[in-house]
């Protein structure tokens, strides 16, 4: 994990809930501890992390995630064990 991803792992787990973090840079965060991302129909994606798995939209036309969105990874990442 590079300095790019911890930074938005804190991010992740700031209170209040960020609305500036880019969705893409979960993804990179999920790929870089191990997980997946799949392209599903439209603007929606699976990410799977050691079989938890996590089915959203990709947010447009911004590329900011949406605090909802932020706040389910943060689930994600803590039901596999994941911490800042």
């Amino acid at each position: 994990m590079n300095a790019k991803h911890r930074k938005t792992l804190k991010a992740i787990f700031a209170r209040p809930t960020s609305p500036s973090v880019v969705f893409s840079d979960i993804e990179a965060l999920v790929v870089a501890l191990g997980g997946s991302v799949t392209e599903r129909k439209g603007s929606r994606v699976k990410i799977t992390l050691q079989s938890e798995e996590w089915h959203c939209h990709r947010p447009h036309p911004g590329k900011e995630a949406k605090r909802y969105q932020i706040e389910e990874a943060r689930e994600l990442l803590e039901r596999v064990g994941v911490k800042p």
